[in-house]
């Protein structure tokens, strides 16, 4: 296992004149796509651990969401296509003489996740799921009966550390809109939140798209007043976590004269068209950063074993959180490589970037110790990640 730590010179990223960050919220289609196959994953492995004393290999990270049509009017609407999710893996099917029974373990744990993350969506009635989840191969499956296990993919893993205020802002902010407290307030506000923010210098422009409710707004100049209200709920919100100067964009696309408004009958863009998948939507630590490092690795899904996608994105985010608590290091990032085969304990190369006054000796002694530590936990980390205590997109 080779590390390189590097001391980085120049302006932090928090410094830096521009930033772009994205998060895509609880009921986009894309969020939704990761949230059906991280569960399915973690039910699985909670059915093989009940049933066989052990998780078997899968991998159950490709899921499709085809979006419907709906016909939506101020004051209510329907559903006239379903959605349609199709969920693709990998995984034990037949243990000796016992038939694990995927399909009806997918469905179920895929409607249970819908019924509890969109208020309105009936999924019952209104989705419609089809399962293509097959046999994995022999030699993945070889990867989980090592005492270590074996990576069962190359795959890089990278995280950093701290997020600026302008990524907390973003994040924060989708959450708030997402709350039981704002769903009580405004009960119309559906669970697909989108919010794009823009940093130049000192000054923030928040870019959001929120799904309204049409059996709770029953006209158009309702539509706007609730929004204006909304609007100042926001920007209250914000003014009370970011000391910077932030512009609030709701729902962009609306024209009063045109009587264009974001109106859906469930709560998500799913219901009219707009599709989803997995790994399109938040990295690892919920954003999409396109001026930080990033890996178009896929977390959801994977299994928390032996699939290092999954394993090393959290170590690197562990790696980096770790070495910031530290207020002489202002900003890291960690890059991790496995190798197929390997133990997951040993990566082919961990790579540290750190911003540090420290001295190179302090930085490589603090660092070194630290990745130590992450990466002897590794082995346990799918408990936790079966207790859901990581945020994964």
């Amino acid at each position: 296992m080779e590390i390189l730590i590097e001391r980085i010179e120049g302006v932090s990223y928090q410094k830096s004149p521009i930033e772009i960050v994205e998060r895509k919220g609880l009921g986009h289609p894309d969020t939704l796509c990761d949230y059906v196959a991280e569960e399915l994953s973690i039910t699985l492995s909670h059915y093989y651990l009940k049933k066989f004393g052990r998780i078997f290999h899968h991998n159950i990270d490709k899921c499709l969401l085809v979006g419907g049509h709906s016909e939506v009017y101020f004051g209510g609407g329907k559903i006239t296509t379903p959605l349609q999710l199709i969920v693709v893996g990998r995984a034990v099917e037949n243990v000796g003489n016992e038939n694990v029974p995927l399909g009806e373990i997918a469905k179920e744990t895929i409607y249970t996740l819908l019924n509890k993350r969109l208020r309105f969506l009936e999924p019952e009635k209104n989705v419609l799921v089809e399962t293509k989840i097959r046999a994995g191969s022999v030699d993945l499956l070889a990867t989980f009966e090592n005492l270590i296990p074996l990576a069962n993919d190359t795959s890089i893993g990278v995280g950093f550390s701290p997020l600026t205020e302008t990524e907390a802002l973003v994040y924060r902010t989708e959450h708030f809109l997402n709350s039981a407290d704002v769903k009580e307030a405004y009960p119309m506000i559906g669970e697909d939140v989108k919010i794009m923010g823009i940093r130049v210098h000192n000054h923030v422009t928040l870019t959001i798209a929120m799904a309204i409710v049409s059996r709770f707004v029953s006209s158009k100049d309702e539509y706007f007043k609730i929004k204006e209200k909304i609007l100042e709920h926001i920007q209250f919100f914000v003014k009370k976590i970011t000391s910077l100067e932030v512009t609030i964009i709701l729902n962009a696309a609306d024209n009063y004269e045109n009587d264009i408004v974001y109106l859906t009958v469930t709560g998500t863009s799913a219901e009219g068209g707009d599709d989803g998948q997995v790994g399109r939507g938040n990295r690892a630590n919920g954003l999409i950063t396109p001026y930080r490092p990033m890996t178009l690795e896929a977390t959801a899904g994977k299994n928390p074993v032996t699939h290092t996608g999954k394993l090393y994105s959290l170590v690197a985010s562990e790696i980096s959180a770790e070495m910031t608590r530290d207020p002489h290091i202002s900003q890291v990032e960690c890059y991790l490589v496995s190798q197929i085969g390997m133990p997951i304990i040993e990566p082919q190369i961990i790579h540290v970037k750190i911003h540090s006054d420290l001295t190179k000796k302090a930085i490589e002694e603090k660092c070194r110790s630290v990745i130590k530590k992450q990466i002897h936990q590794m082995p346990q980390l799918w408990i936790g990640i079966l207790k859901r205590h990581y945020s994964l997109f």
